[in-house]
């Protein structure tokens, strides 16, 4: 008897299991979906976040919102989306930012590895070398590089805060040029290229998708893109390479999470809405103007992706020994 009440009670439990699993597969979602942001809106996350909520508001015919949580280098956000409930209505749209801090902030509060599920790239843009037209005479990455040696300090380059890619893009082409710059760290990309637009900085080291608009405006003027190959949208800008500056190679990547814990058919869901979306002609449309490929990295490819991009920059921090200023 005691056998067979054994189990009665697992086929209990397993069938519960399934209950929920199934009701959270079928009835999600019936509310509102936050995307927390872990910077100031008009930022590069924002730039790729803005249009794919769009798309997934018609996809999964609820709203999108966008909670912009900015600080200490995107982490407060991230903090925040880890500990949200893992409900299926809180997702977090973090960025390569995320794979730096573990070097940087030692006592995190969340681990990007094991404190969310994955769910995938968003989009992979590569950094841009952008400088303010009337405060910079430069107009080649060789005469920036000219400038800044025969007056080292004088120039300063904005990022998105301490820590951030564009911090140490920044740091990483100091040691590769042997060039001195000022750094400046904002509370996110967007309040870091208002200030590069109105003059207040001399230069950024920005994600491609944040700085498009301006560079097509004239605003700002690109002089070369951390990437391999030149950025379809821009090709008339140089790579680095192609400027002269060997193995500078920055992306700022965004991507997906769930907090850990959500259930695994909203996170299946969940990504299978997002390789949706990002196959439709307005995604493309939006990521070919700013400048980004569509990525195809989802699941455990992205979070084994994740765990390459910490230890990667992990060895950076180390080695150019990055300090929290």
């Amino acid at each position: 008897m005691k056998i067979i009440r054994g189990l009665a009670c697992a086929a209990i439990a397993a069938c519960a299991s399934f209950a929920i699993e199934a009701q959270a597969q079928t009835a999600w979602p019936n509310k509102p979906i936050t995307f927390v942001i872990p910077f100031a809106a008009g930022g590069g996350t924002d730039a790729f976040a803005r249009p794919l909520a769009a798309q997934l508001d018609t996809q999964l015919n609820t709203r999108i919102v966008l909670d912009n949580r900015a600080g200490a280098g995107g982490t407060v956000g991230a903090s925040v989306a880890a500990k949200a409930a893992p409900d299926g209505y809180t997702f977090f749209i973090g960025a390569a930012h995320h794979a730096i801090a573990p070097a940087l902030y030692p006592k995190l509060d969340y681990n990007i590895e094991t404190d969310f599920a994955p769910i995938g790239l968003v989009a992979q843009p590569p950094q841009v070398i952008v400088v303010h037209p009337g405060k910079v005479a430069a107009k080649s990455v060789g005469e920036l590089i000219a400038f800044a040696k025969a007056n080292p300090g004088k120039l300063n380059y904005g990022s998105a805060g301490n820590g951030t890619t564009h911090h140490l893009a920044g740091e990483l082409f100091q040691i590769i040029t042997g060039t001195t710059l000022s750094h400046v760290p904002y509370r996110g990309a967007g309040p870091a290229l208002q200030d590069l637009v109105a003059g207040h900085i001399d230069l950024m080291f920005d994600g491609l998708g944040s700085s498009a608009a301006q560079i097509d405006g004239g605003a700002l003027r690109a002089l070369a893109v951390a990437s391999p190959k030149r950025a379809a949208a821009f090709p008339n800008v140089l790579t680095a390479g192609e400027a002269g500056v060997a193995n500078f190679e920055v992306a700022t990547w965004y991507a997906m999470w769930a907090p850990k814990g959500t259930p695994e058919a909203i996170v299946a869901r969940m990504t299978k809405e997002l390789q949706t979306a990002l196959a439709s002609p307005a995604v493309m449309d939006a990521w070919k103007r700013n400048g980004s490929d569509i990525p195809n990295l989802y699941g455990a490819p992205f979070s084994t992706f994740v765990s390459a991009e910490v230890e990667r920059w992990g060895k950076v921090v180390r080695d150019a020994k990055v300090k929290i200023d």
